[in-house]
Formats: C-alpha cells, sequence, structure tokens
C-alpha cells in the first residue's frame, strides 16, 4: 500500500462541507480484498479492539481499513468526526480516501497512524494503540479552540453558520464573501483595540468603573515586594496579590493573611509583569456573561478543593479528582486539573495540612481561594436566577469599558433574586 498526495480541505469541497483530510492510495492486486491477506482481521482487531464494523457487503480493501482505522483513532480520541468516503479512480487499485477532521493537526497525525497500524498488522509487529489515541489526544488539547471561542463556534454552528478557523490560534471565520466575519477568541472583528487595551490593564480597569459608579476593591499597582506589603498593612489583611495584566487566574493568590503567604504570592504574580494588591472581600465568586446589552450567562465558580474520606492523603485525593476526564493540563478543556505549585502549598499550610496529610472525612481542603476553571475551580450555572438589577451592573460595566463580549467577574454573598 502506497499513500500520497495528502492534503487538507480546509472549506466546503467535493466531498462535504466537512474539514477533510485527502489522499490518494494504492494497494497492490493482493491488497485489493483482505481476504487475500490471511489472518488479516484478526490481528487488525487484536492491535485496535474499537475499529468498529468492517464489512460493508463489498470487498474491502487496505484502502477501505486506512479510512475507517483514521476515522476511529479521531473518534476514540474524543474529536467530534463521523464522516470520511471512499472512491475508486478509473486507474485500477487506485483510491481516492477522505476522512474529516475536526483539527487539521489531529487529522493529519491520525492518517499517519493509521498507515502505521496496517503495516504493523501486515507485518505481524505490535502496536501500542494505547499510545497512539494518547498522543492525539495531547495534540488535540493544544490544537484546538479554547472554551470561550469553541463555544461561540459552536453557537454558529447550531444556527448553520459555516465557519473556518484561519490560524492555528482563536481566529476564526464566519460565513464566506462579503457578508463574512471574524472573531479572535472572544473579540469581534468591530471590538474596539482600545477597549481591548483597557480590559488588559486591571488598575485603568478599575479606575474607570469606579468614575462610574460600580464597587471595586481598595489597592492597586506596586513597584516592589516591600512597597506591596507596605500596600497591604495600609488597606489591611487580608488581601489579594495578582498580575496587572494577566489572564485565566494566572500568578493570583486570595486571602492573604500574613508576610510569610504574601512574599510566596508576589513572586508568583511577578513571573507575569506588574503586581497588583487589592483589598480582598469575602463571598462567592461569580462570572457573568455579557453580549451586546445582554447577559447571556452567569456561574457560580468554586476554588479547587476535595474533600476528605479520612484515609487518603490529600495529594491521593487530588489525583482522584484530577482523573476526571473533562480536566486537561491546558487552558483548551472545560475543566482544567487541580495542580501542587507554591500557592497550594501556602493555602494547605494555612490549613494545617501538607499535600501528604491526611483530612478528616468531610473536611473541606481547599487547594486556592481563587476560582478560575484554568487553575482548577468548577463552576455551577445560575444564569436563570440572576437579579436585574445586578445584570444591569454587570451590562453597564461591559459598555463603559466598551466591550462586545465581556466577562465580567463579581465577589459578592448572592447574586440571586
Amino acid at each position: 500500500m502506497e499513500v500520497s498526495r495528502i492534503r487538507a480541505l480546509r472549506g466546503p469541497n467535493l466531498w462535504s462541507r466537512h474539514t477533510a483530510i485527502e489522499a490518494i492510495v494504492t494497494c497492490t492486486e493482493q491488497e485489493s480484498s483482505i481476504d487475500n491477506l490471511p489472518g488479516f482481521e484478526q490481528r487488525l482487531r487484536a492491535r485496535f479492539p474499537s475499529i468498529g464494523e468492517l464489512h460493508p457487503g463489498a470487498p474491502l480493501t487496505l484502502a477501505h481499513i486506512l479510512k475507517k482505522a483514521a476515522l476511529a483513532l479521531q473518534a476514540q480520541a474524543g474529536c467530534p468526526v463521523t464522516f470520511s468516503r471512499l472512491s475508486a479512480t478509473l486507474d485500477p487499485g487506485v483510491y481516492q480516501v477522505v476522512v474529516e477532521y475536526s483539527e487539521e493537526a489531529v487529522g493529519r497525525q491520525a492518517f499517519e497512524l493509521a498507515q502505521q497500524l496496517v503495516q504493523a498488522t501486515l507485518d505481524d509487529r505490535a502496536f501500542d494503540i494505547h499510545a497512539a489515541i494518547e498522543a492525539l489526544r495531547d495534540t488535540d488539547e493544544s490544537e484546538r479552540l479554547g472554551p470561550s471561542t469553541g463555544a461561540i463556534v459552536e453557537a454558529a454552528a447550531a444556527r448553520n453558520i459555516p465557519w473556518r478557523r484561519l490560524t492555528q490560534g482563536s481566529l476564526v471565520q464566519f460565513g464566506w464573501g462579503s457578508r463574512q466575519r471574524r472573531i479572535q477568541a472572544a473579540e469581534l472583528d468591530s471590538t474596539s483595540a482600545v477597549a481591548e487595551s483597557i480590559a488588559q490593564d486591571k488598575d485603568l480597569t478599575k479606575k474607570l468603573l469606579h468614575s462610574a459608579g460600580v464597587p471595586v476593591p481598595l489597592g492597586r499597582p506596586v513597584e516592589d515586594l516591600e512597597d506591596g506589603w507596605a500596600v497591604a498593612e495600609e488597606i489591611g489583611l487580608p488581601v489579594v496579590v495578582k498580575p496587572q495584566d494577566g489572564n485565566q487566574g494566572k500568578g493570583v493568590t486570595v486571602g492573604i493573611t500574613d508576610r510569610a503567604h504574601f512574599d510566596i504570592a508576589y513572586a508568583a504574580a511577578a513571573e507575569y509583569g506588574v503586581v497588583m494588591v487589592e483589598r480582598y472581600l469575602p463571598g462567592h465568586d461569580f462570572r457573568l456573561l455579557v453580549v451586546g446589552n445582554r447577559l447571556v450567562a452567569a456561574a457560580r465558580r468554586d476554588p479547587p478543593l476535595v474533600i476528605g474520606d479520612g484515609e487518603h492523603t490529600v495529594r491521593q485525593l487530588v489525583d482522584e479528582v484530577n482523573r476526571d476526564p473533562r480536566r486537561g493540563v491546558g487552558h483548551g478543556t472545560s475543566l482544567t486539573k487541580i495542580r501542587f505549585d507554591a500557592i497550594a502549598e501556602a493555602r494547605l499550610a494555612a490549613q494545617g495540612l501538607t499535600a501528604d496529610s491526611v483530612p478528616d472525612k468531610g473536611q473541606r481542603v481547599v487547594l486556592r481561594n481563587n476560582a478560575n476553571l484554568s487553575t482548577g475551580g468548577t463552576a455551577t450555572d445560575v444564569t436563570d436566577d440572576v437579579h436585574p438589577e445586578v445584570a444591569e451592573r454587570a451590562i453597564a460595566a461591559a459598555r463603559n469599558i466598551g466591550l462586545d463580549i465581556c466577562g465580567v467577574d463579581v465577589v459578592c454573598e448572592n447574586v440571586l433574586e
């Protein structure tokens, strides 16, 4: 079997509206039917039990097997793909094989792994199917759209709006021709660059919101560690330490009550640039999503934590939580694995624990106080219960900054009716 002219079909094409990998596959006369290859199907299933049904009612060539394997490998890795096609050409033994992909890099890798699987089956060699699927999962996690951009794309697809990813990042085009629109992550092509710049500067954002009457915490950017501690003493402990220009909860430490914890938090935030120190406000963490002039979603975010069972250590409990398939390493999954770092260790120390402590049954062990999903937190949908006045405040805040799509973080006891 020889595979040539592999190419990616990145938009609507001859075969379908799906993005797909297309290749020319040439089979020898013996490979024109797996019936000519004694024991081939048994060896294939031994290496890839989840490949599924192989017999469509016609003689199966190795090109059929390659197509089936490339699609099944992606499906086993969690990719939402269902379409494949094989078409014979005018040349005997030469076929066009088309396999859908959700991410081009994953589709190409799946095609390559499918070739290796078929060749290993022909040669009766070992093939590590678990490693292959794990490799595809890792590639998919690093390549696919993040949760925010992905949610916008899913909403467009549900409305039958065609879309196309323009880069390996989050630049996406909707529609075709003169009416096409583009987004970059959660920013529209009409979003003001000035508004984006304001939103990235936490201190400037806070000043503008304060001038518009929106309650914001006391605090400011600091010049160094000692200046930061002076601000903390001035506004009163506990405090929050975070980067001035940051996202996804990186370098954020909440509820600092002593100098030792402050020093650790400052070092974590300083890795991302200028550090801000603010007064800590007790309450629940809510994220309100504003699109245009409407509040479209709201969630209560809870910090990463585990519940003791009186038998397992904190580290073992965290390992168990991290086995949830929805939790990944990066920001590309709906949830993120809880990690042990200096911030988590300091938070455990504040509770009189270490990673090797065995908490009592029912004891809540918090790994960090900030509830960002990208640092291991979880979320509960409260969209239908947000009080209208709170919704109006969130909309006003988004308008004040100038963003079309805006996530407004609120810390309070309750945003519900």
